[in-house]
């Protein structure tokens, strides 16, 4: 059995450790390309874009997969209705694996915003020290002339001609403690946080530090997606790709 994995996040890695050592099906990871040095995965693995829907129309179909499992980043808005309009047309089961999102807590001050363009309008116009942490794909929101000053966290460097004016870039890669996110937001002596509400654990230390440090943070909710099969938990993935096998 074909499947195609739309990775790009914790849940593709967990899934491809899981499939890799099955003779029964034949998965293929595909990753969008948007980070420079990918950790290695033990999937076959194709990098870039398909072309939009018909290219992923064709790819299907020329592949013959059998199940797609979106196991993208919960923000990857666009794929996420591509996988749903290609499937659709193809008639190929499609299921999403992702992380629930998180939610407030005791001690927490969000500000939910819908988008990048929201948060940064929630941030006001009194001067703030903002630690930026939606990554490099959404910092041209922020862009331009601005009362505030920007800790910027990437993984890789952005495009220069899409960060704000006033800008302390900080390149990374995670997970971090919290500890860690404590000793940064001090050293950096930010005011307010702005994150994407990405959920699970691997980057939720930023929200747990800025809880012990009392400050606020702007949230931004997750994108409207389509309605397929949702599972957060592996051994549903794995149930689910035994009934796509054993469908006729």
């Amino acid at each position: 059995m074909r499947i195609l994995v739309l990775g790009g996040s914790s849940e593709a890695s967990l899934l491809a450790k899981a499939l890799s050592p099955r003779a029964d099906v034949a998965a293929t990871l595909s990753l969008a390309g948007r980070t420079k040095n990918p950790v290695a995965l033990p999937l076959p693995t194709r990098v870039g874009g398909f072309g939009g829907v018909e290219g992923l129309i064709a790819y299907l179909q020329a592949e013959g997969v059998k199940a797609v499992i979106n196991a993208t980043h919960p923000f990857a808005a666009q794929m996420k209705r591509h996988a749903a309009e290609a499937c659709a047309a193809t008639a190929t089961p499609l299921c999403a694996f992702t992380r629930a999102p998180w939610v407030p807590e005791e001690g927490d001050r969000w500000i939910e915003a819908d988008d990048a363009a929201a948060a940064a309008r929630a941030l006001g116009d009194a001067p703030k020290r903002v630690f930026l942490t939606t990554g490099r794909q959404q910092a041209g929101a922020f862009a331009g002339p601005s009362p505030h000053h920007f800790v910027l966290r990437s993984i890789d460097a952005p495009d220069p001609d899409a960060l704000p004016a006033s800008l302390d870039l900080v390149l990374a890669r995670g997970p971090f403690s919290v500890a860690d996110e404590i000793a940064l937001m001090r050293e950096k002596r930010i005011d307010i946080v702005v994150s994407k509400n990405a959920g699970g654990e691997a980057t939720r230390a930023k929200i747990y530090a800025a809880r012990e440090l009392s400050l606020p943070v702007v949230m931004i909710r997750r994108p409207k997606t389509p309605d397929r099969p949702v599972f957060t938990k592996i051994e549903d993935v794995l149930g689910w790709i035994e009934a796509q096998r054993s469908a006729p």
